[in-house]
């Protein structure tokens, strides 16, 4: 378990993790394999089922559908980085992982989750050149903005974590190996090591007020806007259509960042509950790929129309295509 670290002072380095699960019920953890598979088995379809929809139904060929379909794949490549993992170790006890597959690990999800975050605040600008610019929307919201947008999301989240995975890897691991958790937490890897970790966390820190923070203050700052330009329209019917278009998108925002808030306070606070923090960090890359196409398919009824005529079931009984 543990190799020679070729040091002048000839330490000790750990050669692999040992992912324990959830701290305090290790001997029942298993358990929580079903809802956890079910839930990752239904993200999957779910994103899935938005996907070929979009592609397969001119009518969601739009900049809205097209920034979904961007999150789908983000969120399903959120949920993979981490579940295939957890499942193995609750299903055949396969709790090791290198070290180089925990860093990767580690690089991902950061990758994904601010890439989530970035995702969403090219919805918020979408909807506010809709809402308080509409003659202008189909010259500013192109399909040449859309892939501009979505490549600087990529190497924005690509390039930036970088460093989180690096400071990680150069700590040394000279004792413990086991960590309390499902998945490689930068925080909860770095926890072990027997050098000064407050790099690791600072990085992390600036990071995110960077990368996340200054996503939530455009968003905050996009929906003021359009709040604003809603409540000068004299028509409360207006109004209200117009705020119809955001609510799915506020819904999956206010869940994304009041979870994101609090797991950085219980990580902070250093809570005694260990199984809090660990449980909201695998909830939160979980339950986010889940619930997006959950609230759009239940709120908007363009999307539900899609799948109507995906699955030949159109309520005006005109066939979109002919079903097999």
């Amino acid at each position: 378990m543990f190799s020679k670290h070729s040091t002048n002072s000839s330490k000790l380095q750990v050669s692999e993790f040992i992912l324990m699960g959830f701290p305090g019920i290790h001997s029942w953890q298993h358990w929580l394999s079903l809802p956890l598979a079910l839930l990752y088995l239904s993200a999957i379809g779910a994103n899935i089922l938005i996907l070929f929809t979009i592609c397969q139904d001119s009518a969601l060929q739009k900049p809205m559908y097209h920034f979904l379909g961007i999150l789908s794949v983000v969120d399903m490549g959120l949920a993979t980085t981490i579940m295939p993992k957890i499942l193995a170790i609750f299903w055949f006890d396969a709790k090791v992982i290198s070290l180089p597959e925990c860093f990767a690990q580690i690089y991902a999800i950061h990758c994904f989750v601010g890439m989530e975050s970035g995702i969403f605040l090219c919805m918020a600008f979408d909807r506010y050149v809709a809402i308080c610019h509409p003659l202008r929307y189909p010259s500013i919201v192109t399909n040449a903005l859309i892939l501009k947008a979505t490549l600087f999301m990529v190497l924005r989240n690509g390039l930036c974590v970088i460093p989180v995975p690096v400071l990680a890897a150069q700590r040394n691991y000279c004792s413990r190996n086991e960590i309390d958790h499902c998945l490689c937490s930068n925080l909860g890897v770095t926890s072990l090591a027997c050098d000064d970790r407050r790099p690791n966390s600072i990085c992390q820190l600036v990071l995110a007020w960077l990368g996340m923070g200054s996503d939530l203050s455009l968003i905050i700052w996009s929906y003021t806007l359009i709040l604003r330009s809603v409540l000068k329209l004299n028509s409360a019917e207006a109004a209200s259509k117009a705020l119809s278009t955001c609510s799915s998108h506020l819904i999956l925002i206010l869940f994304f960042y009041t979870v994101v808030v609090v797991i950085s306070v219980t990580h902070l606070a250093e809570t005694k509950a260990a199984l809090i923090p660990v449980l909201l960090n695998v909830l939160h890359n979980i339950i986010p790929p889940f619930l997006n196409p959950m609230v759009y398919a239940l709120r908007t009824k363009e999307l539900r129309v899609g799948f109507q005529k995906v699955f030949c079931l159109s309520f005006e009984k005109r066939p979109w295509r002919t079903c097999p």
